[in-house]
């Protein structure tokens, strides 16, 4: 059996070969994200990664599974995929260490934000003692958490030891949230919630339906120099409206993690704003989250492999490929 991965690494001390020893006489080949069309020959599994499994290449393989290496599924058409027999799974982020990740970096973006940190190393770089910044606190804040899913419940029971007010909204209100949360409300009572708070937790899974969900309305309906924090997905956030938000100071600060267009250009005005704290799409992006998801992922690969069908599948075929 073989597996392709669309990308080469994950970073320079973290490979794709270091699966093997979790999947025992399997072929773990790569390629960069560009390439995937060209390296199809004799590959059982695809696994993405940021590279778009499109119908050409569906149609063009002869794999049966396209396997995500965490939880995004959004450059993968799995209409096509379903159509032609074809299973798309992916690593919950709840089983693979990616929500606790996630919700990490999304502490640290807040009280970076909340403590004003960059300005902060600055007077101290400088010598300014009487410009420290003064700073928010968690303790009297309001603080709204956009998705409940994985990752929203993950930084919800890490933020609740700090005192805020905690607020959630999600799709299917009626599951409720984790402990802590004073109310969990449905996308239709966001406007009303937004007013509400000082801070904004932008947790929300990307689908066709909720693309650019943060835009200009939503950003005029918060509090005057409320923070936005977004490691979710870039593609939730119209950043020309970020951007004139944190421009008129009707945003006070925010935390970026992932972007419209990634690789993100450094230059661009929303990642050179002053107010703004950002990284390179680095929420997953953990030892941690590596070993829990390759251990889920190689075991899932082994039952498919034995001929078993895969968990975690989003899609059901009638006849699978083979």
């Amino acid at each position: 059996m073989k597996v392709l991965f669309g990308r080469e690494q994950i970073s320079a001390d973290l490979s794709f070969d270091q699966l093997a020893a979790h999947l025992p006489g399997w072929d773990i080949a790569h390629c960069p994200a560009t390439e995937v069309a060209g390296h199809l020959s004799g590959v059982d599994v695809i696994c993405p990664f940021g590279a778009g499994i499109g119908e050409q290449i569906i149609t063009d393989g002869s794999f049966g599974l396209v396997h995500q290496f965490g939880v995004g599924l959004e450059g993968v058409d799995i209409p096509a995929a379903t159509r032609l027999g074809v299973l798309v799974a992916r690593v919950p982020g709840d089983v693979g260490g990616n929500a606790d990740s996630c919700a990490e970096l999304a502490v640290l973006h807040l009280l970076a934000l909340c403590r004003r940190l960059d300005e902060s190393r600055t007077v101290l770089a400088e010598r300014r003692w009487p410009d420290r910044p003064v700073g928010r606190s968690l303790l009297d804040a309001t603080v709204l958490i956009v998705g409940l899913g994985a990752i929203g419940t993950a930084l919800a029971r890490r933020l609740a030891p700090f005192g805020p007010r905690l607020l959630g909204v999600r799709a299917r209100p009626e599951l409720g949230g984790p402990a802590g949360l004073e109310l969990v409300a449905g996308p239709d009572q966001l406007p009303r919630l937004l007013a509400q708070a000082d801070a904004v937790m932008c947790c929300a899974m990307l689908h066709d339906g909720n693309a650019g969900l943060f835009g200009q309305a939503e950003f005029a309906a918060m509090r005057p120099g409320a923070l936005f924090v977004n490691v979710a997905r870039g593609g939730l956030v119209d950043e020309v409206a970020l951007l004139e938000a944190l421009e008129s100071g009707q945003l006070g600060g925010a935390g970026l993690d992932v972007f419209s267009r990634e690789p993100a250009d450094p230059q661009s005005p929303v990642i050179q704003h002053p107010n703004v704290i950002a990284t390179p799409h680095i929420g997953w992006h953990t030892r941690y989250m590596f070993r829990q998801t390759g251990e889920a992922f190689a075991a899932n690969l082994m039952r498919y492999g034995r001929g078993e069908q895969p968990l975690w599948t989003v899609n059901s075929v009638s006849s699978r490929r083979s």
